[in-house]
């Protein structure tokens, strides 16, 4: 087995080539020692970040990441070893570790590599690399900019936690021996600021951020910085709600959580362990007829794209929810096994889930809500999937006669996610594409607020 050899460029990557050999000498290792199936995956991570606080460097640092990990299965039982050496004698005695721990195992029927007839047979390109040739003093004057730039918002800007400037690249290699091989590059560049304002007595802080995988799609620095700022003062002067029952509008980013509840009421370790409100909901309407739920895993450039799911398993497009109406669960192998079902790719999670949105912008849902409450932020938690009830704390806006009044904090939102899904009224076309769930603003009809 070749060794890859440290170099003297922090940010210089083996070739690809390498690593697969690796992999496919770990799979040769394994099956010499007696396994039946055998999945494997290696990463490589770089990068670089910096913190700017009150216009001074405060943290800067490099990050060099490596690790191989392996799962062996030995008729139905499994062993699973990982090791962040790849010198020879280290991959051998991982190796040797997972068919150790797999002969101590208890057989499981589910157990297993997923069917081969699902494995990815081409790897295309999704133009998830775009590597950023930043240097430490370039690093440190963008994250100033956006930091100088919240703080001049306003006078009430009087202190600050930082701009914060990342960027990164990776590569990973995944094979299993059912044949499969596969491994892309991938980068993540980020722009960040978060600022505190006061009036009087009272100190509110918020924040901004931007992430994308092509630095030339990043703001300027001075946008970020701007936003985030502007976004803290307009929390100065918060008051209270009394109890109350009333429209919701939860913003883009804070939407996002409400669909990633709704991923994990239907995803299979909950299903076939029961423990979900939307268990036998295959088939049934579980939203609006309006709303369309997908996945995209294929798109280029977007952050939850990837070719395949972490068992091997080509992903591609697919509907959850289609007219309201439940489609499809998110499984991998195993789960599947215990529902009695297919994998659906989605091994890892989901890849770009995707919430159609309506032809209103959030002053639009504002001008259609009327009077009612604008959520902002979450606080807590307080979501049992089990049950689908519902209650956080936010922070937000009060709306009336579709424009924002004031602001408000210390209080309660509750319902449950069976009302709140059947209930809601519209998404915004506002979509926030800075994570793996793409969705707009959403307007629920109606839940109950209350003073924390």
């Amino acid at each position: 087995m070749s060794e890859i050899q440290s170099t003297s460029n922090e940010l210089e990557f083996p070739q690809q080539s390498q690593l697969e050999e690796m992999m496919h000498d770990v799979i040769v290792q394994a099956q010499k020692l007696g396994a039946d199936g055998v999945e494997a995956g290696v990463s490589i991570d770089a990068g670089l970040s910096v913190t700017v606080r009150l216009g001074e460097t405060e943290t800067l640092e490099y990050n060099r990441d490596r690790g191989l990990g392996l799962t062996v299965y030995f008729d139905h039982r499994k062993g699973s070893a990982s090791t962040a050496d790849f010198g020879s004698a280290s991959i051998s005695a991982t190796v040797q570790a997972a068919c150790d721990i797999a002969r101590y195992t208890s057989t499981d029927p589910c157990a297993g590599l997923a069917d081969a007839g699902r494995m990815a047979s081409v790897i295309p390109d999704l133009d998830l690399y775009h590597p950023w040739q930043l240097d430490v003093d370039q690093a440190i004057d963008l994250a100033r900019d956006c930091e100088a730039a919240a703080r001049a918002v306003d006078d009430r800007i009087v202190n600050s936690e930082g701009g914060t400037l990342s960027s990164y690249t990776g590569m990973r290699v995944s094979a299993n021996s059912h044949g499969f091989l596969g491994g892309y590059r991938t980068s993540r560049h980020s722009l960040s600021c978060s600022v505190v304002g006061q009036q009087g007595d009272e100190m509110q802080r918020d924040h901004w951020y931007v992430s994308t995988r092509d630095y030339r799609d990043l703001p300027l620095p001075v946008e970020v910085g701007r936003m985030a700022g502007e976004r803290t003062v307009r929390r100065l002067g918060t008051r209270r709600l009394s109890t109350r029952q009333v429209p919701v509008i939860f913003v883009a980013d804070v939407a996002r959580g409400l669909f990633g509840s709704f991923i994990s009421a239907i995803k299979g370790s909950s299903l076939y362990r029961r423990s979900s409100f939307l268990v036998d909901h295959l088939g049934k309407q579980v939203f609006p007829d309006f709303m369309h739920i997908h996945e995209q895993p294929l798109l280029k450039k977007a952050l939850g794209s990837a070719p395949y799911d972490s068992e091997g398993v080509a992903t591609g497009a697919r509907d959850l929810v289609l007219d309201g109406v439940l489609q499809g669960y998110v499984l991998d192998s195993y789960s599947a096994c215990k529902l009695g079902m297919e994998t659906t790719a989605n091994a890892g999670g989901v890849r770009n889930l995707t919430i159609d949105p309506g032809d209103k912008d959030l002053p639009g849902l504002l001008r259609t809500m009327d009077t009612g409450l604008l959520v902002t932020e979450l606080i807590g938690f307080g979501v049992n999937v089990l049950t689908g009830d519902y209650s956080r704390g936010v922070a937000g806006f009060w709306v009336e006669n579709g424009e924002i009044r004031y602001p408000v904090d210390e209080i309660t939102v509750a319902g449950n996610l069976r009302d709140m899904f059947m209930g809601m009224v519209e998404v915004g076309n506002d979509v926030d594409l800075r994570g793996n769930i793409r969705s707009g603003s959403v307007l629920i009809e109606q839940m109950t607020i209350a003073g924390a």
